[in-house]
């Protein structure tokens, strides 16, 4: 299959990552290096050869357990094992070239809570020796920072107490599964740093939105960055708490040890759909990415990509850090995709843009009591990711019936283009929560200056309900975040509200497709060079039920993709239970393998020392979300031994 609207392959002086990465062909980050390139100078995989892959081996993390949740983690690859997390908390080591378990962490208390878990970090102590000179670190459901020794799968005793830190120190009330960390700690300088997921759209005094760095040897606090008191960076006095209800940052970060900066992308303050009740420090910090003082956690700069968010368009992506020719000069720079599809490109010593942003006119007529901002930025100087905009003609169904359903409530809602804003009468979001680019992110080839971008075209369809409504209906914050019909409570506003993907009847969307793509984008041009729709329609269909249809569509998608020197980039993301290898300079799709579930995840790369060959690997865990059944598989493919 080949992708559309080729042109022509721009090379340049090469680029550089924000940090080097692993030599002897390892994998030490989320994202392979610091910056998040998710970039592997591996090469022996090429269009050549790459039809020649097979499947090595295959470890279930859970055999036999009721899964509760997705599988989405990354493996990390030292020496000669695999690291990874699990939604029950476990963490484990695997041998890179059989798969075989090493050990395996087991938390102290029950399991009885799942959550998302995309990575693990790796550190060696510098000069270290002995017990946990390299260390895993990794957090639980019950909001605790853990340190293993990588070689045993220990708590490392000298670190925090037992092996532990916990987070929710400072942190007020925590109710189960209102606070927890998804995404791999980032660590600089010596530092542990991380934000954390919380609940959405419960009530406006959720736990706070803090940012936090832990000594890496000892667990000692170190600092934070509270965005309802950036100047103060210590711990909460006795009685005190961080800043309930602020802006936080759950997806991966990034950093750059170079210029002692963490990168920290910012979710929005709850609830997500109606703002007037933030306070100015709040709004600051929503839907922005920050830069960070690694050793102090000062603010050294912020870039806002919403203004007064009331859509969730909280930033969901690792800012991508790499050195851009400029002017016949490298600058460093970093790239941030956004669910709103515009991907803004910043210097990233000042935050100040190096592709050209507007501020444009937005739709106004916000919710009563609460405001707008007449204009948003949007990034002109790179291509857009959201598709054209939604009309009553491209509403789409697979029959006349649900085709004429979905029009009507187009009809019904309010539509005026990107940013409308929701209200009492039902709304339609585009694009929605999911994206536009999600947690997935992108991928980079600092080489070709090439930016390989996995995004989306799935509407919200939202109604703000008035609270005596709401009250009626029952509609009230619950200890797991439980939302009746799909309605979310917003307590302490005028409005719960009700947001969900806009589908028909059949429970499949109401635009036509594609539904995803992937896209090639020349950096130093800023023009695309290859697009075209991810996935077919064989694993999905009406009612969830898979169609068997081998017709290339675009079908949903979550997950990121890996670049390599050999010219490939790996993804799976889509509905469609296939992990791929795609041709980086023209988009054709050179190789296929079916996976047991939908492999909502990033694959990452590496050599394995016991046979010299390079492996490719995955996550495949399904995806409550895309009706994709849950999985448990880590999956490893690799040529033939010679």
């Amino acid at each position: 299959m080949r992708m559309i609207r080729r042109t022509a392959l721009a090379f340049a002086l090469p680029l550089l990552a924000a940090s080097a990465w692993a030599a002897d062909g390892e994998w030490h980050h989320y994202g392979n290096d610091l910056g998040g390139t998710r970039y592997s100078p591996l090469d022996q995989i090429t269009p050549a050869n790459v039809s020649g892959l097979q499947q090595a081996w295959v470890y279930r993390t859970n055999p036999g357990e009721t899964l509760k949740t997705h599988l989405q983690v990354t493996p990390l690859m030292v020496g000669d094992a695999l690291y990874i997390c699990t939604p029950s908390n476990q963490v484990i080591a695997l041998d890179a070239e059989t798969g075989a378990q090493r050990w395996r962490w087991e938390p102290p208390a029950p399991n009885d809570r799942r959550r998302t878990c995309r990575g693990v970090t790796y550190y060696k102590v510098p000069g270290g020796v002995g017990a946990c000179a390299e260390r895993i670190f990794s957090t639980t459901a019950r909001a605790q920072l853990v340190a293993l020794d990588a070689r045993t799968g220990k708590p490392c005793a000298g670190f925090g107490a037992g092996g532990m830190v916990d987070l929710k120190t400072g942190m007020g009330e925590v109710k189960p599964n209102y606070y927890y960390v998804t995404s791999a700690p980032v660590i600089i300088r010596g530092r542990v740093v991380m934000g954390g997921w919380v609940a959405d759209n419960q009530h406006v005094n959720e736990p706070p939105g803090v940012i936090r760095a832990y000594d890496a040897l000892t667990g000692a606090f170190s600092w934070a960055f509270d965005p309802g008191r950036p100047e103060y960076h210590g711990e909460p006095l006795p009685g005190q708490t961080y800043t309930l209800g602020t802006p936080n940052s759950w997806a991966p970060m990034s950093a750059d040890e170079s210029l002692g900066l963490v990168y920290a992308p910012m979710g929005n303050a709850t609830p997500d759909y109606w703002g007037a009740h933030r306070t100015p420090e709040s709004e600051k910090f929503t839907s922005a990415v920050l830069a960070l003082d690694a050793e102090t956690g000062a603010l050294r700069w912020l870039y806002r990509t919403v203004h007064h968010d009331v859509w969730d368009y909280d930033v969901p992506a690792q800012p991508t850090l790499v050195d851009l020719q400029i002017g016949g000069q490298p600058v460093p720079a970093l790239i941030q995709p956004t669910k709103r599809g515009q991907v803004f490109v910043l210097d990233r010593r000042t935050g100040r843009p190096l592709k050209e942003v507007e501020e444009r006119k937005v739709p106004q007529g916000p919710a009563p009591g609460d405001w707008l901002s007449p204009t948003q930025p949007f990034s002109t100087g790179m291509p857009d990711f959201t598709g054209p905009d939604l009309t009553e003609k491209s509403m789409w169904g697979l029959t006349p019936f649900d085709q004429l359903w979905c029009r009507i409530k187009f009809r019904q809602a309010r539509y005026d283009g990107p940013m409308t804003p929701p209200g009492i009468r039902p709304s339609i979001t585009h694009p929605g929560y999911l994206g536009g680019i999600d947690w997935g992110g992108v991928s980079v080839d600092p080489v070709r200056q090439i930016m390989i971008v996995n995004w989306s075209r799935m509407p919200n369809y939202t109604r703000l309900i008035p609270r005596k409504e709401a009250d009626a209906m029952g509609i009230k914050a619950g200890p797991m975040g439980y939302v009746p019909r799909k309605a979310q409570a917003q307590e302490g506003t005028p409005f719960a509200a009700r947001t969900s993907a806009f589908l028909s009847p059949l429970g499949v969307p109401c635009i036509n497709p594609p539904y995803a793509s992937l896209t090639a984008v020349d950096l130093s041009t800023g023009k695309v060079i290859w697009s075209g729709p991810l996935g077919t329609a064989r694993d999905n269909g009406p009612w969830g039920i898979p169609s068997m249809l081998p017709l290339t569509m675009g079908v949903p998608a979550i997950g990121g993709s890996v670049s390599t020197r050999g010219g490939l980039v790996f993804i799976g993301a889509s509905m469609e239970r296939t992990l791929r290898a795609v041709d980086q300079k023209t988009g054709d799709i050179l190789w296929k393998a079916r996976l047991p579930v939908g492999g909502h995840a990033t694959p990452m790369t590496y050599i394995s020392p016991a046979s010299g060959r390079q492996f490719v690997v995955i996550a495949a865990g399904g995806h409550m979300a895309l009706q994709s059944p849950l999985g448990d598989y880590i999956i490893a493919y690799t040529l033939p031994k010679k």
